[in-house]
């Protein structure tokens, strides 16, 4: 479970961001207002202690990455909207961190900008054709791991190197050091704590010096 402004921090938004995604909000039309609803039905909106707190669950965090990534490259909320919209028709609930986006992605993309009524050749000229293939291409599921059934297991925020994961059945889904499941900030804390000698805090967890370092440039770059 991630309470919505740890939630943004580890997709790289702002919370108050994150909030109008997830609650939605309203603004000032003409003589009255006019209200837009959240992107979608959190994980544990059902759930009688949980649903008032705006609690996401790991498939909840996996679909704000992707948002995320949309509006860092340029899509408008409206059209992020209907791509989710479209994308639900054709893979039920929590599409966007679906392994088929890869490939019907272009597809999903033309349909949510007919239906958004933005024009195709004005995404074009705005440079945010390449979304669909410089982001969802490549990037979308990056670092997210599938069972056989492409549900997703577990997502490695720094891909590359897949030293860090957040796994739902480890530590309630907390970044982890992955061969070793210590939580990044108790490295991180300890690192700060033990006057930032990495050969102690690594000796001390039983872990790499290469592990304390990616907690600390990763717990860094969330404080950040």
């Amino acid at each position: 479970m991630y309470p919505l402004a740890r939630a943004a921090r580890l997709v790289g938004e702002e919370p108050r961001t994150v909030r109008r995604w997830l609650k939605g909000y309203t603004w000032k039309y003409r003589d009255g207002r006019r209200a837009s609803g959240p992107l979608w039905d959190l994980q544990f909106a059902d759930d009688e202690q949980l649903g008032e707190e705006r609690v996401l669950g790991f498939r909840d965090l996996l679909e704000l990455r992707v948002v995320a990534r949309f509006v860092q490259h340029g899509l408008s909320l409206r059209l992020i909207r209907e791509t989710i919209q479209v994308a639900r028709e054709y893979f039920g609930d929590y599409p966007l961190h679906s392994r088929r986006l890869v490939t019907d992605g272009r597809k999903i993309f033309l349909e949510a900008v007919r239906r958004s009524g933005d024009d195709p050749t004005l995404l074009d000229v705005r440079g945010r054709q390449f979304a669909i293939d410089a982001v969802i291409r490549p990037s979308l599921i990056e670092g997210i791991e599938y069972d056989r059934d492409a549900h997703a297991l577990r997502w490695y925020p720094v891909p590359k190197r897949r030293l860090i994961v957040l796994d739902p059945q480890v530590q309630f889904g907390e970044p982890i050091i992955a061969d070793a499941g210590v939580p990044t900030d108790t490295l991180r804390d300890a690192y700060l704590a033990e006057g930032k000698s990495v050969g102690r805090v690594a000796r001390l967890f039983r872990v790499s010096p290469q592990a304390v370092q990616a907690a600390v440039a990763f717990e860094s770059r969330l404080a950040a």
